[in-house]
């Protein structure tokens, strides 16, 4: 299969939803980890060398302390010098609703915490790469406890050979080995669209996956010949066993472009970040440099540089920066964001301007593009060269 040199492309949009999203899971770490603290508070001091674990450009309490409408700041009763942190009421309810929506989708969280272990070369996880992906898998916080020890029967704890605490799939689930792109296949058959996943059954064709070419390469002859010969190998799923598959070949890659498809579906965002898929890459069967196959296939997959991480996306499941299908977890984030842009806006003028009501009514969506194609623009001399990065 000839392959094409292509050059990153940026796309403001999918860029933005990055910028948004970095300050949004660094507060609702924070939430956690103020409701899971004995004292309901946590310290400035406490909280003062975690910049880095939250992803933030800024110190942790100039970022407390720019949305009071979440987190009520007070001085220690020992230390008055010390500030401390609480959540609002406004947080609390927010929070409660988020507790209600993981009881009401268990079974959905369950069925997707089996998929990204059934993809595994041994069916097992280490808790720290899971841990890692707790917030874009939309998983509970304290998962280990009120999930997975509730269900014994799909899930166990054991420890790797060096000595990590892992999780395990205790039985494999033929009802959910079929990956994202069969099933979004299979329901346009049923719905009579298309006959493709009837004919990809019986082995007639190949399953393809939904492109969206940057502005400018969908025209280019050598991309489009080299998108046709891909999509034309043969499709395989990733929760088939590839030990038949030469590690070298197109297949193969293919394969591993189907793997990172299907657990970047897996995702509520529709995203996460490369290291967190490096820490899995051995268990996932994928290249050692395998960020080539997000930069080779920009159809599929968008690779951002924002807020100094790399963030890979699912493009399908984006339109105009806005998540096409979203979980209901997304939605309450999406109100989350909301309160906590309002407190920022009005931190100066006093929370008394705005009522408890209008906090929690659901996200404008002013600050997202509605009209209008992805903003995308060829970016000189900015290829990313995976070959000079430690993978």
């Amino acid at each position: 299969m000839t392959k094409v040199r292509l050059k990153w492309v940026k796309n403001k949009n999918l860029d933005h939803v990055i910028d948004t999203e970095t300050d949004l899971k660094a507060a609702c770490i924070l939430k956690d980890a103020i409701k899971r603290s004995p004292t309901g508070f946590l310290t400035a001091k406490s909280v003062a060398d975690w910049q880095k674990l939250l992803g933030l450009t800024v110190p942790v309490l100039r970022f407390l302390r720019r949305y009071p409408t979440l987190f009520h700041e007070f001085p220690h009763a020992r230390y008055a010098s010390l500030p401390c942190f609480k959540l609002t009421d406004t947080a609390l309810m927010l929070d409660s609703q988020e507790e209600i929506i993981h009881q009401s989708h268990e079974a959905d969280t369950v069925e997707r915490l089996c998929r990204v272990l059934m993809m595994m070369r041994s069916k097992t996880v280490s808790l720290r790469s899971l841990h890692s992906l707790k917030f874009d898998l939309g998983l509970p916080d304290n998962y280990e406890k009120t999930l997975v020890m509730k269900y014994p029967d799909h899930f166990c704890f054991v420890k790797a050979s060096n000595g990590n605490p892992c999780l395990k799939l205790v039985k494999w689930r033929d009802e959910f080995a079929f990956s994202a792109l069969q099933k979004r296949n299979e329901d346009n058959d049923v719905s009579g669209e298309e006959s493709r996943y009837r004919e990809f059954k019986r082995g007639q064709s190949t399953l393809t996956f939904p492109m969206s070419f940057p502005r400018g390469y969908g025209a280019q002859k050598k991309v489009k010949a080299w998108m046709d010969e891909f999509q034309k190998l043969p499709y395989i799923s990733p929760y088939d066993d590839p030990s038949n598959i030469d590690p070298e070949s197109d297949l193969m890659e293919k394969r591993a472009v189907a793997v990172l498809h299907e657990l970047l579906s897996l995702t509520i965002h529709k995203k996460t970040k490369r290291n967190y898929l490096r820490s899995m890459r051995a268990e996932l069967n994928i290249p050692h440099k395998f960020t080539r196959l997000f930069t080779r296939y920009p159809g599929i997959f968008y690779l951002s540089l924002k807020c100094k991480t790399t963030t890979v996306i699912l493009k399908e499941g984006y339109r105009r920066g806005k998540l096409v299908d979203p979980h209901p977890l997304t939605r309450l984030r999406d109100k989350f964001y909301h309160v906590m842009r309002t407190g920022f806006l009005y931190r100066a003028r006093g929370l008394g301007m705005v009522s408890k009501e209008e906090l929690l009514l659901d996200r404008p969506e002013d600050d997202l593009e509605e009209e209008g194609s992805e903003e995308e623009e060829i970016v000189e001399g900015s290829e990313l060269e995976e070959d000079s990065e430690a993978e």
